[in-house]
């Protein structure tokens, strides 16, 4: 498995196992395979099911099924906890990040956590994310922790995406009902037939299944990010996988998480404006693979948002030599084009980017994917 960056979604069931606080019991081994990762240079961002479960003893809500403010209730102080066991786990820091379905909807929310992703890793620190169950509504809930671990790793740029729970992977049949239930290794397709063998979850303090996991692998197989769903409750898993074995099943990316993301830029997201470059800025961008800096920008045309799309086009010739998602609106490019990156604080009072466009937002015009 020759990942680069990888998210790996842990269920509540591997976080708190009894549904009465967190556990060491699988975590410790999980732990040790991220610890692993990064000995050999491999990204790791974690989305951690188990706050409402290790909250869920110290909040009395009377009934089998709590209702929404219980469970928002047992997730502000199982939050803390779930935290504090994970980092008890690593001698490098971890950090905590909460976010709802409207963050990755709203298009300055999802550049600043992409741009916050993006300076954890760059400082060697373990992003542990989780749905902010404190404050989301129905309308903004994701609604469970596989699809978040999908969207995460899409807004990540992660390139394979592990799902842990305490089941093998997908079977042909209820392995729980079937001992003849075979396992499949690998799924080239995800089709209307796979789902109709996905049933919920049995388990009270979950809000996933395994219907919801195939879910997340569709999202993240069609924007080239390769998907396995493992037992996360068994450590031998683990071994294989640092042997480039697959212990789990295997969904199959279409193609390549660089290629999908480039083709999305490419041909799906329409320019909003266009930022215009000198000779300096485009031999960087052209031959040295770099990012957009403002010192290279002559001038601003159209009007656009921080998050939006734009095209890049030479000053001297017209032409459109590349697009990507700026970082800052057309108002702010205005008034810092041309300018080092040192002065934006004293130009517009803060300074989210360094860079106008990050290299990894940007596809080239003119070279063959």
């Amino acid at each position: 498995m020759n990942f680069k960056r990888v998210v790996i979604k842990v269920g509540s069931a591997l976080v708190a196992p009894d549904g009465k606080g967190c556990s060491g019991k699988y975590l410790l081994s999980i732990a040790r395979f991220i610890t692993e990762c990064h000995k050999r240079d491999k990204e790791v961002i974690l989305v951690s099911s188990g706050s409402v479960a290790a909250g869920r003893q110290l909040i009395h809500h009377g009934s089998p099924n709590p209702s929404i403010a219980a469970k928002q209730a047992m997730a502000s102080v199982g939050q803390m906890q779930m935290m504090a066991n994970w980092q008890r786990f690593f001698d490098t820091p971890c950090s905590q990040l909460l976010i709802t379905h409207g963050d990755l909807k709203d298009r300055r929310r999802f550049i600043n956590i992409k741009n916050t992703l993006r300076m954890l890793l760059e400082n060697n620190i373990l992003p542990v994310v989780n749905e902010n169950d404190t404050v989301a509504t129905d309308e903004l809930k994701v609604g469970d922790n596989d699809n978040l671990a999908a969207l995460v790793a899409m807004v990540s740029d992660a390139d394979c995406l592990f799902i842990l729970s305490d089941v093998d992977g997908v079977f042909d049949s209820d392995p729980r009902s079937n001992s003849d239930a075979k396992l499949f290794s690998e799924i080239n397709t995800i089709d209307d037939a796979l789902y109709q063998m996905a049933g919920g979850t049995s388990n009270k303090i979950a809000t996933g299944g395994m219907k919801t996991k195939i879910q997340a692998a569709e999202k993240a197989t069609e924007h080239g990010i390769e998907t396995y769903i493992l037992n996360g409750s068994n450590s031998a898993v683990f071994d294989k996988l640092l042997l480039g074995e697959n212990p789990g099943t295997r969904f199959v990316a279409k193609q390549s998480a660089l290629k999908a993301k480039k083709h999305w830029l490419k041909h799906t997201l329409k320019s909003h404006g266009s930022i215009v470059i000198d000779e300096g800025a485009i031999n960087a961008l052209l031959n040295k693979g770099a990012s957009l800096l403002a010192s290279g920008i002559v001038e601003i045309s159209g009007d656009f948002i921080k998050g939006e799309s734009v095209s890049i086009t030479a000053h001297c010739d017209s032409r459109v030599l590349a697009k990507g998602i700026s970082q800052y609106s057309s108002q702010d490019l205005v008034k810092i084009k041309g300018k080092n990156s040192n002065d934006f604080d004293t130009i517009l009072g803060y300074c989210p980017s360094k860079e106008i466009i990050h290299r990894d937002d940007l596809v080239l015009m003119e070279k063959a994917e």
